[in-house]
């Protein structure tokens, strides 16, 4: 009777129900199903030894943050001091876009809102410039996700929660994978602004760079804020999420002014994700029960060494399944649902946790700019109005790159953990 289980998840996953009550009831099932249906009666303990983690206090306080400053009118600020920087190279808004991208993870860590607020605003501009509305378009998504990778970064916390791994450790692990795949992208655009003459911005027209740095300081202070508070030993996560609150109301006053209605729906809109996301660990953690009382990573583990993979092995192929599973399950699906069976088996074949982070959200950001289900293609797509399946196909020589830092990531861990290991966040 245990086939039932792939078919009632799949069928729920299809039928639109919220994803905490798909993993939540497919978990009760399982339980019904395996003869564990008498171990129900300690699930409720488990459930919250899963969601009493003081990191996690974190994660509502970095949502409404970058719901503040969204609402503040940030993005031009962004924009004008990229601009400033790096606007008069060729292809130069090509790179102000790359490197707003970069400013802007500092500040929502999502991937969805980059792509969104950077397809209507730089886009027009691109196209105004001279370059086609599809590789504008292109280079947007593209960009847009180095925001779940540098920090703050909301699935880096979720999977701190579910591998009870050090969120500060993660934050730190993920600023070089974040400018390395930045700089990819600066070196990818740069290829092809020479190969299609790409116009560079005339002197006249960018912003001159101390006032349009001084102007964009409010913002750029918050990931400073965030990430020194952390290293330096002043402040931990949580408390780094409550003063980057403070910062982000007050830069957003400085900007344009926050109205009660911008606070009153960013405060909405933080509860609702927040909700949304803790109901989804209380899922993961009846699953975990199960999984712990079935001996399944144990199993996979045992099956993959009678393989002979060994542990670089497994990664790659953990790899392969990540990828396959990020194009066509959000990153929260994928995580909930593939990481609590395979991460502790990599762990016991000798990978580091927080490489393990870093390498698993960076594959799963992946499956945003990759067809057929890729999130931000589709809100590129819809904002710009270019065709989904055309811009499927534009995207791909980045998408090729974007993979080759993946591949760099897992053969080379240093780069992930050279940072928190220097700065003394991380010594296992």
């Amino acid at each position: 009777m245990i086939w039932v289980l792939p078919v009632v998840l799949l069928g729920l996953l299809l039928s639109g129900l919220g994803l905490a009550y798909v993993i939540g009831g497919t978990a009760v099932l399982a339980f019904i199903l395996t003869d564990n249906a008498r171990y129900l009666a300690i699930l409720p303990q488990k459930v919250f030894s899963q969601i009493s983690v003081f990191a996690l206090l974190s994660m509502p306080l970095f949502i409404l943050a970058g719901e503040l400053m969204n609402r503040g009118g940030v993005t031009k600020a962004l924009i004008d001091v990229s601009m400033a920087m790096v606007g008069r190279l060729r292809g130069g808004l090509g790179h102000v876009n790359i490197m707003t991208s970069v400013f802007f993870a500092g500040i929502s860590g999502s991937a969805v809102a980059d792509a969104a607020s950077l397809s209507n605003t730089l886009v027009p501009a691109m196209e105004q410039r001279g370059y086609s509305r599809l590789y504008a378009s292109t280079i947007t998504a593209a960009s847009s996700i180095i925001g779940p990778i540098v920090p703050p970064s909301i699935i880096l916390i979720f999977y701190a929660a579910i591998m009870q791994t050090s969120v500060a450790a993660l934050f730190v692990a993920g600023i070089l994978p974040g400018l390395l795949l930045a700089g990819v992208l600066f070196v990818l655009n740069g290829y092809f602004a020479w190969r299609d003459d790409h116009p560079r911005i005339e002197k006249g027209d960018a912003p001159p760079v101390l006032p349009a740095l001084l102007r964009a300081l409010p913002a750029l202070l918050l990931p400073v804020i965030i990430v020194g508070g952390i290293i330096l030993g002043w402040m931990t996560p949580t408390e780094a999420a409550a003063v980057a609150v403070l910062v982000a109301g007050c830069a957003a006053f400085f900007y344009e002014g926050l109205r009660l209605q911008d606070l009153r729906e960013s405060l909405h809109r933080t509860a609702l994700l927040t909700g949304s996301i803790f109901m989804v660990l209380c899922a993961i953690a009846a699953f975990g029960h199960l999984a712990s009382l079935e001996r399944i990573p144990q199993a996979i583990s045992t099956f993959l060494t009678e393989l002979g993979l060994g542990p670089l092995g497994f990664l790659l192929a953990m790899n392969l399944l990540f990828i396959l599973a990020g194009m066509f399950l959000d990153i929260p699906v994928a995580l909930a649902l593939i990481v609590p069976l395979l991460a502790p088996v990599a762990l016991a074949n000798g990978a580091d946790p927080v490489h393990l982070g870093i390498v698993i959200c960076f594959n799963l950001t992946l499956g945003l700019v990759s067809p057929p289900m890729g999130g931000c293609l589709l809100i590129v797509s819809t904002v710009t109005g270019v065709n989904y399946w055309t811009l499927a196909r534009a995207i791909l020589p980045f998408l090729a790159a974007q993979i080759l830092v993946l591949l760099a990531l897992v053969l080379f861990p240093d780069i992930s953990l050279f940072l928190p290991r220097a700065l003394g966040l991380w010594s296992q």
